[in-house]
């Protein structure tokens, strides 16, 4: 399977607050394929988030992140990242922890290092 052949549309799916997340986030799932582990979501944290409790992630898959709208501070670089900005992060690189002053809204595009499928 892949993921579905989708036109524009508007996405009826809910938002939802993903597994293990901390409060204040939701994700709208736009597209998902579970077999290959290929997913793109838009993913909002309200004002407030911290993910401080997670400490510093890593993937075992690559991530793609555009902030559409609002910042994010990362904590462990001291820096704030903000609406237009892109980042790609390769498996095992390590990210985060961050918070959000006044909510940020990111399209995160997710897959499997190519050969891990």
């Amino acid at each position: 399977m892949s993921k579905p052949e989708l036109e524009f549309h508007l996405p009826d799916a809910p938002w939802r607050s993903p597994v293990g997340a901390d409060p204040g986030v939701e994700e709208l799932v736009l597209a998902d394929d579970p077999e290959r582990g290929c997913r793109t979501t838009l993913v909002h944290w309200a004002p407030g988030t911290d993910t401080s409790t997670q400490g510093v992630v890593r993937h075992d898959f690559w991530e793609e992140v555009y902030l559409v709208e609002g910042a994010l501070h990362d904590l462990r670089l001291g820096r704030t990242f903000t609406a237009g900005m892109y980042a790609c992060r390769p498996p095992g690189m390590p990210h985060g922890p961050w918070t959000s002053q006044d909510g940020v809204t990111m399209l995160v595009i997710t897959y499997p290092e190519p050969g891990r499928q």
